[in-house]
This record gives structure tokens, C-alpha cells and sequence, in this order.
């Protein structure tokens, strides 16, 4: 990935996983065009989409956890441990990030939310 079609003006219009009959040219994830068209500077296009996919994956499996729809267990070991080393280092960072509020302060702020619901 990714084929593309050019507009008019020759940027790019469209991102496609395969060639098709308009759709011949094909540029490195990483180049600059491909960067302009997601709308993130050159280099850092998938590379960052993909870290918010990872957070997002990571949420998703959290609450499929959380729901009992799956066990921890019904994970393979290697993702069992990449999701637990991923959540100790959140909660490392967030031990030591500067808080502007007590857990007392931040409940006034957010009313009914639980402040551990924002971690």
C-alpha cells in the first residue's frame, strides 16, 4: 500500500490496498504526498496512525475484559505480556505526571465521573 489516483492537480485523491485500471501509481507509506493526503507531517503518517490504533485495540480488549466476553487467559502468552508491560508503563507515567488536582479536587471538577474512570 498504498496505490493512489491524482486528482486534477496531482495530488493525491484517493488511497487504494491494490491497483486497479485508475489506480496504477504507487508511493512508499512514508512519502510526502501520502503524508499530505491523511494529514500528518511526512515520516510520521502510519507511524502514528498505528500508535492510535494500538491505543484503541488496547481499549477495545479492555473492555471486552471488563465485560467478561473474554478472559485474559484466552489471549496468547506473548500478547498477555505485551498488554501487561504496555499497562505497566502507563501507570508508571501516570504515577509520575503532574497533578494539577488531588483525587478530592479532580472528583469536584468532573462531578459524577469516577476518577479512576479517566485512567
Amino acid at each position: 500500500m498504498p496505490y493512489i489516483i491524482r486528482d486534477e492537480k496531482g495530488a493525491v485523491a484517493c488511497l487504494l490496498n491494490e491497483a486497479t485500471s485508475s489506480a496504477t501509481e504507487f508511493l512508499a507509506t512514508d512519502h510526502p504526498d501520502v503524508a499530505a493526503f491523511l494529514g500528518v507531517p511526512a515520516g510520521e503518517a502510519f507511524g502514528r496512525l498505528d500508535a492510535d490504533f494500538v491505543r484503541v485495540i488496547e481499549d477495545v480488549i479492555d473492555t471486552l475484559l471488563v465485560k467478561n466476553v473474554i478472559n485474559i487467559t484466552d489471549l496468547p502468552e506473548q500478547a498477555q505480556a505485551k498488554l501487561f508491560a504496555r499497562k505497566s508503563f502507563r501507570e508508571r507515567v501516570t504515577q509520575h505526571s503532574l497533578r494539577l488536582f488531588g483525587d478530592d479536587g479532580m472528583a469536584a471538577v468532573i462531578g459524577d465521573t469516577q476518577v479512576g474512570d479517566l485512567r
